[in-house]
């Protein structure tokens, strides 16, 4: 059956994906088997699931079968199927009774799951040259699996407190969570004090890269930037009302925005976020998750965090990719306090293009700007009711018959010179709010 399988997992996606075999168990009996898989499975995740499918096979039985959403693997000792022809797969047997939602969700939870062994042999233990970053829950490393699938290892910190059980209930869900403009979980590790997170490897790096390095900057022109502020408010979206769950990221920044080979961005670090239920619109916390500059003035002040936390983070990004300049790079300045500060009083001044990275040069459209500047400021009042929704924002960014309303002063922070949180963009990971 190993082999049998090892055959149609080479099949390209959208093939049929199934095959038969009989082998001979004595000189009088035959052994029929069957493998399957849906056409959507590529090769890798065709294997994962029959993998999972042939090890809960029944040992000792003159029959067997396992039946999963995405593929099968049965046995008998008579034909249950056409022999010589495997052109196409025969209908599905009568499916066995429901199996109980527990069990439904033990078997997720282990399609997930990679042992610790496979995640060390592919980041090479962890070593220095795989690393790829580092943020306020972990460190992230380059993997390539025995297959040769590139990976994204997340190795979270130690202290994050959670037990096994809770953390493998939110695995699951937030690997349901399938957008385009959304990095993809593919599973995870639990093993003693390790927790580890796999994502698909997103070449082109994260956003800041591109932003904050000058010699970078050439290779985001305007109409990249404006796909890119685009594709992130469609990922928030989705997190904020289209998906099974009220996601809130709660650390949404430039770093957290991974850039593919076509540079269109997916959003990263979701799987962080705090999940909502349906019926819930604002929580409280006693511990501030986030990167100040960033974090809207009710979740630094207060502890409270939304949808609209998020949409303050949106706007300060807006701001971000539109002037290539860093939330922190006006601490010791004498002018503006902030980013937030500069853009608003060159709205003011009407001088809005002067606020633009000079990179752009006459790349950009200015009815484009300023339609990003005004969006960006209306993600940034003061008060949470007054800001759009992740569903308005799309709407405005995709239609010019659609005027954003003029935004009025927007929020601002006011921290003291010495408080250490404005220094740099690293994230908040247990900090008490004021």
């Amino acid at each position: 059956m190993s082999g049998l399988a090892s055959r149609i997992i080479n099949l390209s996606t959208g093939a049929k994906k199934f095959g038969t075999k009989q082998v001979n168990f004595t000189a009088l009996k035959h052994v029929y088997t069957l493998v399957q898989c849906t056409p959507d499975l590529s090769g890798y995740d065709c294997t994962r699931c029959l993998r999972l499918a042939m090890k809960k096979l029944p040992s000792g039985n003159k029959r067997g079968r396992v039946l999963f959403p995405s593929c099968n693997a049965m046995f008998e000792v008579y034909p249950f199927y056409l022999t010589g022809n495997t052109s196409t797969p025969l209908p599905m047997p009568v499916p066995p009774p429901p199996t109980p939602k527990a069990a439904n969700e033990i078997s997720i939870v282990e399609s997930l799951q990679f042992d610790f062994a496979t995640i060390e042999a592919a980041t090479n233990k962890f070593s220095d040259d795989k690393k790829l970053g580092e943020g306020g829950f972990g460190q992230v490393y380059k993997g390539i699996l025995a297959n040769g699938q590139e990976i994204a290892v997340k190795r979270l910190s130690r202290s994050s407190g959670q037990g096994a059980g809770e953390f493998k209930n939110e695995v699951v869900l937030v690997a349901k969570l399938q957008h385009r403009n959304l990095v993809r979980l593919l599973g995870f590790c639990v093993e003693g004090e390790e927790k580890i997170l796999v994502y698909e490897f997103v070449p082109n790096k994260s956003l800041d890269y591109f932003l904050y390095e000058p010699e970078r900057h050439g290779k985001l022109d305007w109409s990249k930037r404006y796909k890119i502020i685009g594709g992130i408010a469609r990922g928030m979206l989705y997190l904020h009302e289209d998906s099974r769950l009220k996601i809130i990221h709660c650390d949404l920044k430039a770093s957290n925005v991974l850039l593919d080979e076509n540079m269109n961005p997916k959003i990263s670090d979701f799987g962080m976020a705090k999940i909502f239920a349906v019926d819930q619109t604002q929580a409280n916390t006693s511990r501030v998750a986030g990167t100040f500059g960033y974090m809207s003035p009710e979740y630094v002040m207060h502890g409270q965090f939304s949808a609209k936390s998020d949409v303050y983070s949106f706007g300060i990004l807006i701001l971000v990719i539109l002037s290539g300049k860093k939330i922190n790079s006006f601490y010791q300045s004498d002018g503006p306090p902030d980013l937030l500060s500069f853009a608003w009083k060159h709205w003011e001044d009407g001088t809005l293009l002067e606020f633009l990275d000079p990179t752009l040069g006459d790349s950009y459209s200015r009815n484009e700007v300023i339609r990003c500047l005004q969006i960006g400021f209306l993600c940034v009042q003061e008060n949470a009711v007054d800001r759009p929704t992740m569903a308005s924002i799309v709407l405005m960014l995709n239609s010019n018959s659609i005027t954003p309303p003029s935004p009025q002063n927007p929020a601002y922070l006011r921290t003291e010179r010495n408080m250490p949180l404005s220094i740099n963009e690293a994230s908040i990971t247990e900090v008490y709010p004021r």
